[in-house]
């Protein structure tokens, strides 16, 4: 393949080329886990020889990768101790105004995603917000794009509060042999949080008043029938099954209420008889679900028992959304096992803040979907990873309680901190001493801390590093960097800028890491070329490849939003754009003000 050159590029740049095309086209089209396209990727390289063996696993042993996977304990540490709970009680307090809301959430929120999983981080301030917009009298859109965005600004702050740091940290660590300080990207990162936090402020019109997810489901007549079973009915007796009553014309049963609502069954069972009074709930289309009145000789209940606000002893109400890689995307509920499997019963659907006037079993889901589920208190806990792949909760099982483990995680973390920042430890051997602390100290369990380690997204970590070295060893990120210095000239201010607006708008479409270990290759080469300061263009990329604004898909946590915001896509468009151009402009200023080229 060595022989065979096109456009300057030999046969193992094109194969990587197209191995790069392929993962992120399926990624993009399909619903496929990013965890196997990575995989298959890595694969590929290595059967066409663009990798060789020992390059092909160097991904899974990268120090970066390792430290990440470390942090995953240290990180369900501090939220088990209740960590964040803390913080939220003693600093957000109740603000007067929603321009102080805004404020007073997003600098809490950027400081804890210097240290924590952005998207955990959020999913817990999902309550927060939902009641100061109840306080304020405002919809909780206009509070929860500028909570997402607050977590991708953080996350910048630190090496560790964004994977994209570490990756990048690491590949830079590789090329000079120096190691990059704790708070090497602090003063650029701070600087644009501060612009980004003024900007939402002056653009905060642009923010959609859109209907809660409350308030999407909150009218249960709107999606359910209460039936009630006559003493005389001719069904009493038979089964569920038997009476064909799990599914019927526009919608399904839902649960039986029975012995004046002291008992529940949800999900039905088809073997459950049928007794006399008993309260039959169905989901779905209501003008066809009233033809059981004529069908199965039912009378409809005149005062409904099933309400969101008044969820009885044996039942839970699950607000959940499908995440971006679930299988179920592009599928029915009623063509998959997804409920049977999880115990779960669909009873409405929302999508884009308003909900779907048919049965949820006959809707084809997408990303974003916002699903209501009904289940029984034995069903599978939410925090199970097997369920997280597929559907996000909006609600945890788990809230802790803040005490003295409270103050030792902190500690813990703090020491972490110092020991690498002045460079008694790296940070791996730091974070993996603070990960034993928080085991010996039983701030965090072994289960925990087994079930916090997410191997999908550290397959992919691993994946995107591999990537990077393709485009290296490949001479593809020699030939890009010439190609934009050919356009650009020399400047490298111009090079730089280039660099951050195809990361900036990369990361709206593809995985921040893998779009940052595909960019670094290329500013490491631009900047030795030309003869600027590598560093300068690693923690530029390093922010910009976190400055996805314009699009839900370009972060987890813009995701992570969408549902309860009610939000459609071109509400991301409208603010996003804008905050798009002007973090890019502070971004590049910001570096070189403090990293001179």
């Amino acid at each position: 393949m060595e022989e065979f050159v096109l456009w300057g590029l030999n046969g193992y740049a094109w194969v990587t080329v197209a191995v790069i095309i392929t993962i992120f086209s399926i990624m993009l089209l399909t619903s496929i886990s990013a965890d196997f396209v990575f995989l298959g990727g890595i694969a590929a390289l290595l059967l066409t020889g663009v990798l060789d063996e020992k390059e092909a696993v160097a991904g899974f042993s990268d120090q970066s990768v390792v430290t990440i996977g470390v942090l995953f304990v240290v990180v369900a540490g501090l939220t088990r101790a209740g960590v964040i709970q803390l913080i939220a009680k003693k600093v957000l307090g109740i603000p007067k105004s929603y321009p102080r809301a805004i404020v007073r959430l997003m600098l809490p929120v950027a400081l804890l995603s210097s240290f924590l999983s952005n998207t955990t981080v959020v999913a817990l301030f999902l309550n927060v917000v939902s009641v100061w917009t109840k306080k304020l009298g405002i919809a909780p859109s206009k509070l929860l794009i500028p909570l997402s965005y607050a977590a991708g600004f953080g996350g910048c702050l630190t090496l560790i509060g964004t994977p994209p740091n570490l990756i990048i940290s690491g590949m830079y660590a590789k090329d000079t042999g120096e190691t990059m300080n704790f708070f090497t990207p602090t003063l650029p990162a701070l600087l644009t949080l501060t612009v980004g936090v003024v900007a939402v402020l002056l653009m905060r019109r642009l923010l959609p008043t859109r209907k809660s997810m409350d308030e999407t489901f909150a009218a249960t007549d709107e999606y359910t029938v209460e039936m009630i079973v006559p003493a005389d009915n001719p069904y009493i007796g038979k089964t569920i099954g038997d009476a064909n009553l799990t599914e019927v014309r526009g919608g399904h049963l839902i649960e039986i209420v029975r012995f004046d609502e002291v008992e529940v069954k949800s999900p039905v069972a088809a073997d459950e008889f049928i007794m006399g009074a008993d309260r039959l709930v169905f989901a779905g289309q209501i003008d066809e679900l009233m033809d059981l009145r004529n069908s199965y000789g039912f009378t409809v209940a005149t005062k409904p028992v099933f309400s969101l606000n008044d969820v009885e002893r044996k039942r839970l109400i699950r607000p959940t959304m499908v995440t971006s890689h679930s299988y179920l995307k592009g599928k029915r509920l009623r063509d998959c096992s997804f409920e049977e499997d999880n115990g779960y019963v669909a009873v409405a659907i929302a999508r884009e803040g308003e909900r779907i006037d048919c049965s949820p079993r006959d809707v084809v889901l997408n990303a974003g979907d916002t699903l209501l589920f009904e289940c029984s208190r034995n069903s599978r806990p939410i925090t199970d990873p097997s369920i997280g792949r597929d559907v996000k909760y909006f609600e945890s099982e788990d809230i802790p309680e803040t005490g003295v483990k409270t103050l030792i995680s902190s500690l813990i973390m703090i020491a972490m901190v110092v020991l690498s920042t002045c460079g008694v430890m790296s940070l791996l051997q730091s974070s993996c001493l603070a990960a034993l602390a928080m085991l010996f100290t039983r701030c965090c369990s072994v289960d925990s801390a087994r079930s916090s380690i997410n191997w999908s997204i550290l397959m992919v970590f691993a994946g995107s590093v591999c990537l990077g070295s393709a485009i290296q060893k490949t001479g593809i990120a020699a030939a890009i960097s010439n190609g934009i210095m050919s356009v650009s000239g020399s400047d490298p201010v111009i090079v730089l800028a280039v660099i951050c607006f195809i990361g900036t708008f990369l990361t709206e479409f593809i995985s921040n890491t893998a779009a940052s270990a595909m960019l670094y290759p290329i500013a490491y080469h631009s900047a030795i070329t030309i003869g600027a300061n590598p560093v300068t263009f690693s923690v530029a990329l390093m922010l910009a490849a976190s400055s996805s604004f314009a699009t839900p898909i370009g972060s987890p946590t813009h995701m992570l939003v969408y549902g309860p915001g009610g939000y459609r896509f071109n509400d991301f468009c409208k603010i996003g754009l804008p905050m798009n151009f002007i973090i890019l402009a502070i971004n590049i200023l910001s570096c070189i003000l403090f990293f001179p080229l």
